[in-house]
């Protein structure tokens, strides 16, 4: 079976409110932030978009098609970056499936965010739950 090509997905500067989190996450001023870095890949894409190519609630997250294994890998490689900026566990422990699961049920709640502010929410709520902020 031939591999098929991601599509090309465009960046898009950060909102505001995404640009707070991610700087919140990485430990930085809103100050520093305000430049506004631009995020790429499946991060920009809406809620609505991922919630179509994840499986269903009781379908195991190994049934996700190729589109759902791209958010995955997205996922796997912002969770691994805010780990080596934060020196913490971003996820408390949490594997990738059950973080997919937390951030679809948050999409189903707002699907016109976007996947990375989905996934930021997720990350600050683990933080709270733990009683600390990532460095």
């Amino acid at each position: 079976m031939t591999p098929v090509p991601p599509p090309p997905v465009k960046s898009q500067p950060v909102c505001g409110a995404s640009r707070a989190a991610l700087a919140l996450a990485l430990g930085l001023t809103t100050a520093a932030a305000a430049a506004g870095p631009t995020i790429w890949g499946y991060g920009v894409k809406p809620c609505r978009d991922f919630l179509a190519a994840a499986p269903g609630d009781t379908a195991p997250s190994a049934v996700g098609g190729n589109e759902y294994l791209r958010y995955r890998e997205w996922l796997a490689g912002l969770v691994t970056g805010l780990n080596l900026a934060t020196a913490t566990d971003v996820l408390s422990g949490a594997e990738l499936d059950a973080a997919l699961n937390s951030i679809r049920a948050r999409c189903q709640a707002r699907p016109s965010d976007d996947f990375f502010s989905a996934t930021m929410n997720l990350v600050r709520s683990l933080s709270r739950t733990k009683g600390k902020a990532p460095k």
